[in-house]
């Protein structure tokens, strides 16, 4: 791995580092929680990504200071392991397997969800069967999506959120919704539930899974140390902006959201209501487009996450690292996958997301808290203006995250308590009670090559 990574050309500019982030964030996800942000928020969605992207823009600042540290890597378990402690860093290593296993499942739901919507004769449980199915037999035989269909994707899905906006302002201009563009109701209001808003906020912080992944291209951007960062904040910022921008339409066009029949599909009920059939025809294209190639990618990069464990021994050889003979892919793990996918029978969009989202901030809290242990301790910058940036902005952000992270739904929290525990207990088994040293994970290597 190491040969090839340092024959990689450094070709990337800003631009196309933001590009890459905003794609793999998938922007039409927005629309995709918008039901279950706003029940759990009292309708007030745009106010719960507010918080959500101020939150995401201090992680987004340490992020990109880890990456001055570690250009070569792209995770927050080597930010960790190498900043703070091995043993601490294989915990959030384990915290990010807990997004790269159950991810899937997530978005396979919420694209079953939407296609039952439009299609309610059928059961969604056929939809979601469907969706592991066809995901996984094209997985197994090694058939991936190209950079180039991802970008015409993310432009389809740009095309999608634009018509909305228009088909939203002329709606309001002929005095359906609340009939205005400016309200402040969609921020705040006298019924406004602070501890409802930050939990909406945390469900909110699904939207944005993946703006670190232009980390993965530091060895193919020119100028890595200064231009990473600032793509990493760019790609939070604007995509928040755009998260946002289209909750408070959304708001605007249709402000009771205890009028949608299924608050787990409202965004398909939001389209048919601005544009129509045809506008409802196109948005759920883009819709299940968007989370049918971002269930191939996230099954790949899982799979091979497993491997690479099952490969360096971290988990039991034999099975995660089998490799089919004929097909070149780890065809036991994308199983693997594939059963634990089927959780979503049983799940719902509110807790799937929250119970990813419990990963997700354990490793952002240390991704803030490696900041000051790579510059304020080990580094010594402690003198002025660098307490400032490298231990009360990354502390806030760690602190943000955390606030975020006990908002979590109650049952979130027990799932990822009990995943944490697993991950404890298997540790204290591979190091043979902390005698040794714990394996290394080599999550970098799949970051690198997904």
């Amino acid at each position: 791995m190491g040969n090839e990574q340092n024959s990689l050309k450094r070709t990337l500019t800003l631009a196309p580092l933001v590009l890459f982030g905003l794609a793999y964030m998938t922007p039409m996800i927005a629309f995709g929680i918008y039901g279950v942000l706003a029940e759990t928020t009292n309708g007030l969605v745009p106010t719960a990504y507010l918080i959500a992207l101020i939150a995401m823009l201090f992680t987004a600042y340490s992020y990109g200071k880890m990456v001055k540290a570690y250009p070569v890597s792209g995770s927050a378990y080597t930010y960790t392991r190498k900043s703070i402690h091995p043993n601490i860093g294989f915990l959030v290593g384990w915290s990010v397997l807990l997004d790269y296993v159950f991810l899937p499942m997530v978005i396979w739901l919420i694209g079953s969800v939407y296609l039952q919507a439009a299609f309610p004769n059928v059961p969604v449980w056929i939809w979601i069967i469907s969706f592991i199915i066809i995901t996984t037999l094209i997985n197994v035989v090694g058939i991936r999506t190209t950079s180039r269909v991802n970008l015409l994707m993310m432009i389809f899905q740009f095309f999608v959120i634009f018509l909305f906006i228009i088909f939203s302002i002329t709606s309001l201009t002929s005095g359906a919704g609340l009939g205005t563009f400016f309200s402040a109701s969609a921020f705040f209001n006298s019924d406004m539930s602070l501890s409802l808003v930050l939990a909406g906020a945390s469900v909110a912080c699904y939207s944005f899974l993946g703006f670190d992944a232009v980390t993965t291209l530091s060895e193919e951007t020119i100028n890595p140390k200064k231009t990473i960062p600032r793509a990493i904040f760019l790609v939070a910022l604007i995509g928040g902006g755009i998260f946002v921008a289209t909750s408070y339409f959304i708001y605007l066009v249709y402000p009771d959201f205890t009028k949608f029949q299924n608050i787990d599909s409202a965004g398909f009920e939001i389209a048919s209501f601005v544009g129509g059939n045809l506008f409802s025809a196109i948005f759920l294209a883009g819709m299940i487009t968007a989370q049918f190639a971002s269930g191939l990618s996230a099954q790949a990069s899982a799979a091979r996450l497993l491997f690479a464990m099952g490969r360096d021994n971290v988990l039991p050889k034999k099975i995660f690292g089998f490799i089919h003979q004929r097909f070149s892919t780890p065809i036991l793990n994308l199983v693997t996958i594939a059963l634990i996918a089927l959780l979503a029978l049983k799940m719902d969009i509110a807790t799937s997301t929250s119970f990813i989202n419990f990963g997700a901030f354990v490793t952002f809290i240390f991704v803030n808290l490696s900041v000051i242990g790579h510059y304020y301790f080990k580094k010594g910058f402690r003198s002025g203006k660098n307490m400032f940036l490298y231990l009360i902005i990354p502390l806030i952000g760690a602190l943000f995250d955390a606030w975020l992270l006990i908002n979590l739904d109650k049952h979130a929290l027990i799932l990822g308590g009990a995943w944490a525990l697993v991950g404890f207990v298997y540790l204290l088994f591979l190091t043979k009670m902390f005698r040794k040293a714990p394996p290394e994970m080599a999550i970098d290597d799949v970051d690198a090559a997904s």
